[in-house]
């Protein structure tokens, strides 16, 4: 039987594509793999990834619904990043203007961790490696 390996990517639909591109590029910093428009559809596709290969698509769609997150919805709750130091990334945000949750310890794992949004409300999770 043949097993999963791993993540490739996972697909985001941003409102704003300058915001959101600068907020997962210059903020996050995924490197662009391939940025492009395709008009029949009047929609970016932009291919980011982070140096351990793992890719965000990240679209933009006109008049896309926003996603529901509060109250809890079904379905992909947040994507979570693993960092050295939950602290010193929650400083680095922090100076980037990107409001941050408290540091929580996972109770089964003694793990920081924490919370943030991106330009759109997506949580997005910061995990001590």
């Amino acid at each position: 039987m043949t097993q999963l390996k791993g993540f490739h990517h996972v697909a985001i639909i941003c409102s704003d594509y300058p915001r959101s591109k600068a907020f997962y590029t210059d903020i996050l910093g995924f490197k662009i793999i391939a940025e492009n428009y395709r008009a029949a559809r009047q929609s970016y596709k932009l291919d980011l990834a982070l140096p351990d290969g793992s890719q965000i698509e990240l679209f933009s769609f006109p008049d896309a619904p926003k996603r529901p997150s509060r109250p809890e919805a079904q379905g992909l709750r947040h994507l979570a990043f693993v960092v050295d130091s939950v602290a010193n990334y929650c400083a680095y945000l922090t100076h980037h203007k990107v409001a941050v949750e408290p540091i929580r310890i996972d109770e089964y794992t003694g793990k920081a961790f924490t919370f943030f949004n991106d330009p759109d409300g997506l949580p997005l999770e910061i995990y001590q490696a």
